[in-house]
């Protein structure tokens, strides 16, 4: 069963967010109310996957998402926020953010990017993705986008085109009928490509770079 900390400022939202991923098998097994208690809970239960707010009193998300890079073998973050402006998501992703969705979700949705980052993948919901590819100019281009990248093939761009859905190998293998062997190799020639450190990161350089448009 996959364990995860809510972390919330609104009580009611976590207790809601718990019920849900009771019924769908998932494991609440920590809350947290702002960064620096989520902090401690996350080292304390070693989640697998952490559901993390924006927007919160003293430590919010992005402080939390700065201070989890700098620990070692941090969980992936998935933000679950109503706030959906365009330079935030991208600050979140460049904070170490492995994926990003309102909290209009269904339980299935979130069951879902849960299952993704849980094993390894990540998960922006395709309609931040695509106001995300119309807002990319006017962002500030970070640091770790600048340099050169080499070209990518059409099935890698693909494959690229289905990890920023929040697609994991099993299901890239599954929509490009490939076996997931391939998938996995295609995965790692994009990071090569891209001089990305992972999947994430090959997201927001190819976003930056327009090779998803």
């Amino acid at each position: 069963m996959t364990r995860v900390v809510v972390v919330d400022d609104q009580t009611l939202v976590r207790q809601g967010i718990r019920t849900l991923l009771d019924i769908a098998e998932v494991e609440v097994v920590g809350e947290a109310d702002d960064g620096l208690a989520a902090l401690d809970v996350i080292a304390e239960t070693a989640p697998d996957v952490v559901l993390l707010d924006l927007r919160m009193p003293r430590y919010d998300g992005l402080w939390t998402l700065q201070q989890l890079a700098t620990t070692s073998g941090p969980p992936p973050v998935l933000v679950l926020t109503t706030f959906d402006d365009d330079a935030l998501v991208l600050d979140a992703l460049h904070a170490g953010a492995r994926g990003y969705m309102l909290k209009d979700v269904t339980v299935e949705q979130l069951t879902r990017a849960v299952g993704v980052l849980a094993e390894g993948g990540t998960f922006i919901a395709p309609s931040i993705t695509d106001r995300m590819l119309r807002a990319i100019g006017t962002v500030a281009v970070p640091d770790d986008a600048v340099g050169p990248v080499q070209d990518l093939t059409d099935r890698e761009t693909e494959v690229l085109r289905l990890m920023a859905e929040g697609c994991g190998n099993r299901d890239i293998a599954r929509v490009l009928v490939l076996a997931e062997g391939t998938v996995k190799n295609h995965v790692s020639t994009i990071l090569l490509k891209l001089g990305a450190r992972d999947r994430t990161n090959a997201v927001l350089r190819a976003l930056h770079r327009g090779l998803l448009r």
